[in-house]
């Protein structure tokens, strides 16, 4: 089974939150094919270093870290990159469905290499159930999963 990582479930593993556990089973897995897509992980890597304020060699580092444990990125093509703008036109909504377009991006990579949606954001697994996607529903930092 492929599992594609929102970029919660990224910087969750790095910052020990509720969800870092069953993403590194996810990984340690003996048929492990786990990955997120490059515009996601340019998530994790602008939210570690300017919301969390870590430093960019120890972001680096961790990424690595991950990397050496299997994970994987899945690139973003014209493929993704169009069937994601569709995604958004027809889930986003401002007060019911604030799917980012990153959200979208995962989205539409899961759907496209037929991975099963491993995220806590309630709007993407929604989204992805309403697709016919599969999703790993992730805790979020409460403990609540989509």
């Amino acid at each position: 089974m492929t599992v594609l990582l929102d970029a919660f479930a990224v910087i969750a593993v790095l910052a020990g939150e509720p969800a870092a556990q069953e993403i590194a089973s996810e990984l340690r897995k003996p048929s492990a094919d786990v990955r997120i897509s490059s515009v996601n992980l340019a998530e994790v890597v602008d939210q570690l270093i300017r919301v969390a304020g870590n430093a960019p060699d120890l972001v680096e580092s961790s990424l690595q870290l991950l990397a050496d444990g299997g994970l994987q990125i899945a690139a973003v093509d014209e493929r993704i990159g169009r069937l994601a703008g569709e995604y958004r036109a027809k889930h986003y909504d401002k007060r019911t469905a604030a799917l980012s377009l990153a959200d979208c991006i995962a989205l539409a990579t899961s759907s496209v290499i037929g991975a099963t949606v491993a995220t806590s954001d309630p709007a993407l697994a929604a989204a992805a159930r309403v697709e016919g996607l599969a999703v790993l529903g992730l805790p979020d930092a409460r403990g609540r999963r989509p």
